[in-house]
């Protein structure tokens, strides 16, 4: 009887140890984390999220997709715990979370181009100049910069049908103040869309069609879509992994970030999340189309994390 009481016991402690360690001793967490934001950081933090759900499959990751401005809008009433950025945050909604009482790290998680492109049918259109950019898509130009060959004279005298991301979109801020010179000043008569896909479609469907987004959306439909290089008076520039890491693919690459909710912060879950997230963006970064930061920028990242976590009363 004895034997037979102690096998119990062993096996009651063995499950119970395993239902709090994992095989690497990571500890087994539960709860919620609600992360949203911009549509370009997106795909990095989903596959992230798919890979902490693998780790830590007891928490409930989800990740919407809002844009940049419509990320801060929730995170600084306290709504998320996460947000993904394709910009810094501005002075305005920094200011909202410190009227809301909410905290915030800001990370930098990876470097994104931003890709210029044309339907395939397009066969005038290899380059374009900034100046020409800004001509197609500064306030000024709505309703008098209609046509192709207003641009360039040898283009065709067709309509050109813009297409970009909504005024919400962190994509949107960058590209109007590094191709016009303010952020948000742009014409209003383009098919505007905070979900990229949309604009992927727009563009795929229309020979004499124009957009921007990130790069990793142009890689994932390279084959409906054709990539425009950008001239800045040093010659036509692809954005690639190494044009946007060493910068000669300028003014149209950036830096991407996730902001984290101090509160949230407390939370164990949270913590193990954020933690997760830098050990391997870099590798899944690249994977799904984006730019890794230099190995040491991602030792400063991390050691900003561990001492804004250290200044963090433990969640109970």
């Amino acid at each position: 009887m004895k034997s037979i009481l102690l096998f119990f016991i062993t096996t009651a402690l063995f499950i119970s140890c395993n239902n709090t360690q994992q095989g690497n001793g990571t500890q087994k967490l539960g709860g919620d984390i609600k992360i949203d934001g911009s549509s370009t950081v997106y795909p990095i933090t989903e596959a992230i999220a798919e890979e902490f759900r693998a780790v830590q499959p007891n928490v409930k990751v989800t990740v919407g997709v809002s844009g940049t401005g419509g990320g801060f809008k929730k995170f600084s009433r306290g709504e998320t715990d996460v947000t993904n950025a394709s910009r810094a945050i501005k002075e305005s909604e920094a200011a909202d979370c410190k009227a809301n009482n909410v905290t915030f790290l800001e990370l930098s998680v990876a470097y994104d181009g931003l890709a210029v492109v044309v339907n395939p049918q397009n066969d005038w259109t290899t380059s374009i100049t900034v100046a020409e950019l800004k001509k197609i898509w500064e306030p000024e130009a709505q309703g008098v910069i209609k046509k192709w060959n207003q641009i360039r004279p040898e283009w065709p005298d067709a309509e050109i049908h813009l297409f970009g991301p909504g005024v919400a979109s962190g994509t949107f801020d960058y590209f109007t103040e590094a191709i016009v010179g303010e952020s948000g000043k742009s014409r209003g008569d383009f098919t505007a869309s905070e979900d990229d896909n949309v604009l992927v479609q727009g563009i795929e469907g229309d020979k004499y069609g124009l957009g921007f987004f990130g790069v990793a959306y142009f890689e994932e439909n390279k084959d409906k879509l054709k990539l425009v290089g950008v001239d800045n008076g040093s010659g036509a520039i692809l954005p690639t992994l190494e044009t946007v890491r060493n910068g000669t693919y300028k003014p149209l690459a950036r830096p991407l970030f996730i902001y984290v909710n101090g509160a949230s912060e407390a939370r164990p879950e949270v913590k193990e999340f954020v933690k997760f997230y830098l050990e391997v963006v870099p590798q899944l970064a690249q994977e799904v189309g984006y730019v890794p930061l230099p190995e040491e920028e991602y030792v400063r990242q991390t050691e900003k994390f561990n001492t804004f976590i250290s200044a963090i009363p433990a969640a109970h």
